[in-house]
């Protein structure tokens, strides 16, 4: 009896060694629950549990259950939560580079953007990590439109519309009032409620995340030329992850790595469907004239200008930028 005694105890030992070594990442987003982009967070969640034999556990908060992005950050600074996922310019509150895919009218096509992407990348990871955070990852999310309660065909069209942009996005801020526009800054949880009472009548997002955060049942044009591009970056404290084992780390990257590549592939697919969906409700898909399409390029052009001369993004970053770009065009970015 007394071995038998001393067996259960060493077990119970063992497991409560094992639970005080195992690590809880808590992530919030204001992603709705059952989207592709929760459906593959949770899949690494679960894999990640898996081949750490436990030690990782992933937990996750959809649908802005934590709150908007100044609370979740909040909330990790005091520790109630380790991580968010967030847009570009969201993340932006974190690192400044954050949003460095953002840039209005910047990329021409998909092709331009993998191409920036391999160089731009692991330099963006490196920015998170200077100033405290581990970039899990980052999953393209596709091009975004202009979508309104209204038409808009024109410059002038734009500045007679209340717009919105995300709270503490600098480059979209910029970009709208580099148009005359005077744009209204919310959190992304509140547009659909804005867009419901007026508050907003336009607003950017991918055709997916029309459908996903039920704009599409208040919007009815789409302004056809892409507006920038939109990317979803995972981040976590890096005291942290930096708290957890090497090895445990590198599957933590890797599951996280594997998952968004899956990610992109359902976002292109479902951009494409989307906008067929978006269309069939009667969604009017309005194409600017060649001669708005230029004013559109050079509002590009005047932000551009105007971030690097207010050092919104760093030198570094956007040289990069520049520098890629150039390359993915042949030897030049015009």
């Amino acid at each position: 009896m007394k071995r038998l005694n001393m067996t259960l105890l060493a077990a119970a030992l063992a497991l409560a060694a094992g639970a005080a070594d195992a690590a809880t990442l808590k992530i919030a987003t204001v992603a709705p629950d059952g989207t592709a982009w929760m459906r593959e967070m949770r899949a690494a969640g679960e894999a990640i549990r898996s081949k750490t034999e436990g030690r990782v556990e992933m937990k996750f908060y959809p649908g802005g259950v934590m709150g908007d992005d100044a609370t979740v950050l909040r909330k990790m600074k005091i520790g109630q939560l380790q991580g968010g996922a967030f847009t570009g310019g969201e993340a932006s509150i974190l690192t400044k580079d954050a949003q460095i895919y953002s840039l209005p009218f910047m990329f021409r096509s998909q092709d331009e953007v993998d191409k920036v992407r391999a160089k731009l990348d692991p330099l963006l990871k490196q920015q998170f990590a200077k100033d405290g955070y581990e970039l899990l990852g980052v999953s393209g999310g596709g091009f975004a439109y202009l979508m309104s309660t209204r038409e808009i065909k024109t410059r002038d069209d734009l500045k007679a519309a209340k717009v919105w942009v995300p709270l503490g996005d600098k480059v979209a801020e910029l970009g709208f009032k580099a148009a005359g526009v005077t744009p209204i800054p919310l959190p992304l949880s509140d547009v659909y409620t804005s867009l419901q009472t007026g508050l907003v009548d336009s607003a950017a997002n991918t055709t997916s995340g029309a459908l996903a955060f039920q704009w599409h049942t208040k919007i009815k044009h789409v302004v056809d030329l892409p507006l920038s591009y939109v990317v979803g970056e995972v981040v976590v404290d890096k005291k942290a992850f930096d708290a957890i084992s090497a090895e445990d780390r590198k599957v933590v990257e890797a599951e996280f790595g594997a998952g968004f590549s899956r990610l992109e592939a359902t976002n292109r697919n479902d951009n494409t469907s989307a906008r067929s969906a978006l269309e069939q409700q009667g969604i009017r898909f309005d194409a600017p004239s060649e001669a708005e399409r230029k004013n559109w390029q050079a509002v590009g052009d005047d932000v551009f200008r105007q971030l690097q001369g207010e050092g919104a993004l760093s030198p570094e970053m956007l040289e990069a930028l520049t520098a890629a770009l150039a390359e993915a065009r042949g030897g030049s970015i015009r």
